[in-house]
């Protein structure tokens, strides 16, 4: 097994709502699939989150005091690291149609609706962790092809 396999770093779903119950809501439901689970208040908190931890996914609530979702997005696409996290926005039903057109063109792999269904949650946010363990397999098994060409490259 390569060096690149022999550790599992396990990435965490960013929740980002500027409400606890909110909070508490999303990690209910999520607490069932066994993935590390960061709580952020605000789009600050949420930038600071993602250079402590490597994130799988975000769940970002749209409207918040200070930097809104949309701000959020913004700066999280125009890092290196994060630029290709998915990212699903959460917004309330009343809320103006164009704000799902805001947030596709933010980033945004998906937009809910709250209150959502936690079963469509649960099961949106598990089709991501799959796509972003897939992507580390890819990225693992990449490693060892070039490191087994390396090494054969030495032997000639």
């Amino acid at each position: 097994m390569s060096s690149t396999g022999t550790r599992h770093e396990r990435a965490g779903i960013l929740l980002v709502d500027d409400m606890e119950d909110n909070l508490t809501a999303l990690e209910a439901v999520l607490a069932s699939l066994n993935e590390p689970l960061i709580r952020a208040r605000s789009g600050e908190e949420a930038m600071k989150a993602v250079l402590r931890q490597p994130v799988a996914l975000v769940l970002l609530d749209v409207r918040m005091p200070g930097m809104d979702g949309f701000e959020t997005a913004s700066h999280l696409k125009r890092l290196d690291h994060t630029r290709d996290v998915p990212i699903i926005f959460l917004t309330g039903a009343d809320d103006d149609a164009g704000l799902a057109f805001r947030g596709y063109a933010a980033g945004a792999a998906d937009y809910l609706a709250k209150p959502f269904d936690p079963w469509v949650l649960r099961a949106k946010v598990s089709v991501f962790l799959d796509l972003y363990r897939k992507g580390r397999e890819v990225e693992r098994l990449r490693a060892e092809v070039q490191e087994l060409r390396r090494r054969a490259g030495e032997v000639r």
